[in-house]
């Protein structure tokens, strides 16, 4: 399995988060039900649920992240700086660990999952590459807040 492009998104990620104010990470532009600050934790949140949770493994970010990113929720306060660092450095130490998880075959299980895009993901195969298309579409919603944030 090939997790080249969700690593490229994830520097993308982060190349544009360090391009911006913690101000405007925070800001939720007209038209839009939440922030670049939310996307990007939401894709590292994401990544952990549907590849580690549904394999049966112990996910690598912490429960209070989780609840504060996973599908469904909004950004209900703003994020800190400190958050900021940790999400940026989980955003690689996270696909890091899961390329080394993949190798020694820690996800032989895997809890069949229809995503809300109707995708049916029934291993961590199809798993990998729903996760990368779902990184690129909020990367791209992240780079369209950035435009209506600055405009």
């Amino acid at each position: 399995m090939n997790i080249s492009p969700t690593i490229k998104t994830r520097e993308n990620f982060i190349s544009l988060v360090n391009d911006m104010t913690i101000d405007e990470l925070n800001e939720i532009p007209k038209g839009f039900n939440n922030n670049i600050a939310w996307n990007f934790g939401h894709v590292i949140v994401t990544q952990q649920i549907i590849c580690y949770k549904l394999s049966g493994q112990e996910m690598l970010v912490p429960d209070t992240l989780v609840e504060k990113y996973r599908k469904g929720t909004k950004p209900e306060s703003p994020i800190t700086s400190k958050e900021l660092e940790e999400l940026k450095v989980l955003a690689l130490s996270t696909l890091e660990s899961f390329k080394n998880d993949l190798l020694a075959g820690s996800f032989a299980t895997f809890t069949e999952y229809t995503t809300s895009f109707g995708v049916t993901l029934k291993n961590i195969s199809e798993a990998v590459e729903f996760n990368a298309i779902h990184e690129g579409m909020h990367l791209g919603y992240a780079m369209a807040q950035r435009k209506a944030v600055r405009a």
